[in-house]
């Protein structure tokens, strides 16, 4: 595989901002994800990682173990609000968008198409494209962006929440003019109280979910650098006073079923199997 040249860069990026490496959650994998409080709080998308986040590396189909949670995900927001971003199916190296079409068919959902690898700002602005374009557009700051890696999923969303925070402190004037279509008995009514959505202690900003599971050893040494790199950020770092607010309310807990216990004849046919 070609190297990720906007990956590599961002090392001397973090130099200057040390907390784009910060997820805003950390969880296994999505099975800890409780997609029903993060729509309560205003989340009504996603982008996801595909490999080792939902499938095996250089495979299509999603891990079965994930079913349900990939399920409660597009029940939630909906097929067309969910969005594959990866770093093979649907860049320039899936040829013909071979990869992409196979990807798509297994998980149900959209993968975008774009030329360059996360989390390049070319590929947020390809994001950006695609959520805006729906039916009913969606802002970045409406949205979980869920991958394994650091260098390239939790910093391309901590990316979008950089370019959210430009824009909010300076507004265009098309901006001005979409405020004021919200103005509602003197006052300016925001996007989210026109769709119905209450909780307003989501920030202006998408949230970058980490998930440290892995279904398949690999880049295990860079793995135990990006952690490394995010505890000595989160221990010598100064947060912000804008941080999102309590993210533990989007986990839920999830443990693994236990195996069916065996019968004592069960047992007698498995020693007398192995002797």
């Amino acid at each position: 595989m070609p190297l990720n040249v906007p990956g590599i860069l961002v090392p001397f990026q973090l130099l200057i901002y040390p907390r784009l490496a910060l997820p805003h959650l950390a969880v296994k994998d999505i099975r800890h994800l409780d997609f029903q409080a993060l729509k309560k709080a205003g989340y009504r998308g996603a982008v996801f990682d595909k490999d080792n986040c939902l499938t095996i590396p250089y495979k299509d189909q999603l891990v079965p173990e994930l079913n349900e949670a990939w399920k409660e995900c597009l029940e939630t927001f909906g097929e067309d609000n969910v969005l594959i971003v990866s770093n093979s199916a649907g860049t320039y190296l899936d040829a013909g968008g071979i990869q992409s079409e196979s990807v798509s068919h297994h998980l149900g959902v959209s993968v975008l198409l774009h030329k360059s690898f996360k989390p390049a700002y070319s590929c947020i602005s390809s994001v950006r494209a695609y959520f805006s374009g729906l039916k009913s557009p969606l802002r970045e700051d409406e949205l979980i962006v869920v991958g394994d890696r650091i260098f390239t999923d939790v910093v391309m969303a901590n990316r979008m929440r950089m370019a959210r925070d430009k824009e909010a402190k300076s507004p265009n004037l098309i901006q001005m003019s979409m405020q004021c279509a919200f103005e509602k008995e003197g006052t300016v009514a925001t996007e989210k109280e026109t769709v119905g959505i209450n909780d307003m202690s989501i920030t202006n900003r998408p949230l970058a979910v980490w998930t440290t599971g892995v279904w398949k050893r690999e880049s295990m040494a860079m793995r135990y650098l990006e952690k490394r790199l995010v505890d000595a950020v989160q221990k010598w770092s100064k947060p912000p006073g804008d941080e999102p607010l309590d993210t533990k309310r989007f986990v839920k807990s999830w443990s693994e079923p236990l195996p069916p216990q065996k019968t004592w004849l069960e047992k007698v046919i498995w020693v007398f199997k192995w002797t």
